[in-house]
């Protein structure tokens, strides 16, 4: 009889055809899934995968036995994770993936209770400025905007991502206010540089009225990071178009006055991205319901919305 372990490696090198890939979704080192498909395919008596220095190729025998496993293997395990749940509290290493700034302001805060109320669970979290692959690096969850779905995960939203324009009150001292996007344009920009692609990203802002108009700085600053960005707001170098969950403390604090109340910018949606299993561990489950908990006890989706009026 063949154990979970020896079929769970095999099973994930095969979606991600690679070992060190299949590791980091299972939390076991490269070596230790190399070491479980081999004794596998030691019990079978075959081959299951060509394996090369770039990747792990499956053999007609490999692809005959992932077929007639996975839904089996899916299964079992479901009832583990169940008969797991059912027994006691979450428990185990959670790692969740999120945006510096926004993971730092938001969501870090929630934290202590999170840990207090599930002792079990630990903590393994990575803030980044890119999307992450929750599949090949062996992600729980993560939080951010404009993910693109991949198979197999799946997104809850949390709220919304608007960009309003921000200054600061000295910055602003003795300039007029613009009266819509197109005024920007007399007005110091900080500007975002994509991360992704190195591009300059530019945003068309609209209204209450269906109204759209591009939002074109004079450039005078340009940064690839949102916090840089504030802060270079804060200290009065200009006005910069900025997600309104990235603002807002210094906007309550009077450290930042937003421009253009009337006006803002659609980025889509602030989400927690999951893998779609038919039963999320114990610990992943109760995490996502915790922050959901969160924003909607604060009403950080009204918060969050630039679409005033």
């Amino acid at each position: 009889m063949e154990t979970l372990a020896n079929l769970e490696s095999f099973a994930r090198s095969a979606e991600t055809s690679s070992f060190s890939a299949a590791a980091r979704r299972l939390a076991l080192t490269p070596a230790a899934v190399s070491r479980n498909v081999a004794m596998l395919e030691k019990n079978l008596g075959v081959r299951l995968f060509q394996r090369s220095t770039r990747k792990l190729t499956l053999t007609e025998e490999g692809e005959r036995f992932l077929v007639a496993i996975q839904g089996n293997l899916e299964g079992l395990q479901s009832a583990i994770a169940n008969i797991t749940a059912d027994k006691g509290e979450p428990a185990g290493l959670l790692k969740v993936s999120l945006s510096p700034m926004f993971g730092i302001e938001h969501v870090l805060p929630i934290l202590p209770a999170f840990l207090a109320r599930y002792p079990g669970i630990r903590a393994d979290w990575i803030f980044e400025n890119r999307q992450s692959d929750l599949i090949a690096e062996g992600l729980d969850a993560a939080i951010g905007g404009g993910f693109e779905l991949s198979p197999g995960i799946v997104a809850r939203t949390l709220a919304p991502a608007h960009l309003i324009v921000v200054a600061s009150p000295g910055y602003m001292k003795e300039r007029r206010p613009p009266l819509d996007p197109s005024g920007l344009a007399d007005l110091d920009g900080i500007v975002m540089r994509s991360v992704q692609t190195g591009r300059i990203r530019r945003w068309t802002m609209r209204n209450a009225a269906g109204e759209e108009i591009p939002a074109e700085f004079h450039e005078n600053t340009i940064f690839n990071d949102p916090a840089a960005i504030v802060r270079a707001a804060v200290l009065g170098l200009g006005a910069t178009l900025i997600a309104a969950a990235d603002a807002i403390s210094h906007i309550e604090s009077g450290k930042l006055i937003r421009l253009l109340p009337h006006w803002y910018a659609d980025a889509g949606p602030i989400s927690i991205y999951y893998a779609n299993r038919t039963l999320l561990p114990a610990k992943t489950r109760v995490f996502i319901d915790f922050v959901a908990e969160h924003f909607r006890r604060e009403r950080l989706a009204e918060r969050f919305a630039g679409s005033l009026g």
